[in-house]
């Protein structure tokens, strides 16, 4: 039996082989690579310049992006997810009451507003349930931005409409009590050019002109504090300024044995402010350090660029570049219980002193969009740290 030859295919299916088989084909087009929807979802949250917190039924973290980290002093990494909310952010004690309480609640917040302890911070928030598909609560989300800088430009305003007001009153008050010193001063020197002979009355007349140019000193103090600060902005060189504070300082207090050092980093670059203003925002700092120290000690003076760190970070992770001065005694110090009023106006420690001068200089401060703080020394003494950004923003008091 003879086998069957193969036949040879037809002349349509060769052309379909050859087709398949040319490298020439045009393939269909593959479709686009799809990213995964939940991944997406976590990114646009992660990147997302508002704090962003969810929690499980259960009280479980199931995400926080790192504003939140940030602001509420805690650090998540993928292996914290799943842990207790409570654990996780133990340093917000009320953010954790506010979690806590979000299952017992029909109505959630929205818009609240929460100042953070210990650090101060503002925050203004609004909590969501989250339901699942059969539309039951499954978590709960807490939507949250830092309002601290709002709240620090508000807290200006109302200053200045506060200083505005007192400023009207006491330029009146001025004029009415500055004329009248003015005569006291006058006529009490004519009177002690006229009884050389009398000790007693050289004295007492001593003493008139003396508090009568001590209450001139205050009245005009006072005009300086109330009186709006109009900057004249100019590209200004801080070692210059801290120079001319110095040699200012020295020719108000005797610095007898005091030693003061300056160490200044190397190129630091100007920036944009008035130096008179902050030539008499130094000059007051140094001047209070030379009076603490009543002749003997040191004065540490060091400036140099902002080290960007968590609480320098803006909300969305960034520092404005930023020029830092310290400045440092050994003297007594302030004691604990008092540094938190060190800058309110009329409060003083010192005898004669008006207690103006420390609220002068955080006015100068805040109208160069600047920050002032002041700690207590291991070692004994003070240290007034002043921030001042390259480039100041608004100038809210002119």
């Amino acid at each position: 039996m003879s086998a069957r030859k193969a036949r040879p295919p037809k002349s349509g299916a060769r052309t379909r082989a050859r087709s398949a088989a040319s490298p020439r084909a045009t393939a269909p087009a593959a479709p686009a690579r799809e990213v995964p929807a939940d991944r997406f979802f976590r990114d646009v949250v992660a990147s997302m310049r508002n704090g962003v917190v969810a929690i499980t039924r259960d009280g479980r973290i199931v995400f926080i992006n790192d504003v939140a980290c940030r602001t509420f002093g805690c650090k998540v990494t993928a292996a914290h997810l799943g842990r207790p909310f409570f654990d996780v952010l133990k340093n917000s004690p009320d953010v954790v009451r506010i979690l806590a309480g979000t299952f017992d609640l029909s109505t959630l917040p929205n818009r609240a507003e929460l100042r953070l302890k210990p650090s101060g911070k503002v925050i203004g928030y609004t909590l969501s349930h989250v339901r699942d598909e059969r539309g039951r609560i499954s978590g709960a989300a807490l939507f949250f931005k830092d309002l601290t800088r709002v709240e620090q430009l508000e807290e200006r305003e109302r200053l200045r409409d506060r200083l505005a007001a007192l400023g009207e009153m006491a330029a009146a008050i001025a004029h009415e009590v500055k004329n009248p010193l003015a005569g006291i001063e006058v006529m009490a020197g004519l009177l002690k050019r006229q009884m050389p002979d009398s000790a007693d009355a050289q004295a007492i007349l001593g003493d008139i002109i003396k508090d009568a140019k001590m209450a001139n000193a205050i009245v005009l103090e006072v005009l300086e504090f109330v009186r709006p600060i109009r900057l004249q902005v100019e590209r200004v060189a801080l070692g210059e300024v801290l120079q001319n504070a110095i040699a200012m300082v020295e020719s108000k207090v005797p610095r007898r044995d005091v030693v003061v050092t300056c160490s200044l980093a190397d190129r630091l670059p100007n920036l944009l402010g008035d130096p008179y203003q902050l030539r008499q925002l130094f000059t007051n700092l140094l001047t209070n350090a030379f009076e603490a120290l009543g002749g003997q000690g040191r004065v540490a003076i060091s400036a140099g660029p902002l080290v960007p760190d968590e609480d320098s970070a803006t909300p969305d992770g960034h520092a404005a570049p930023s020029l830092v001065v310290e400045i440092a005694d050994d003297g007594p110090g302030v004691p604990s219980d008092l540094i938190d009023k060190i800058f309110n106006p009329f409060f003083t420690t010192k005898p004669q002193g008006s207690g103006l001068g420390l609220a002068i200089v955080r006015k100068i401060v805040d109208a160069h969009d600047g920050q002032i703080d002041v700690s207590l020394r291991p070692s004994g003494g003070t240290c007034f740290r002043v921030t001042l950004p390259l480039a100041s923003g608004d100038q809210l008091f002119d």
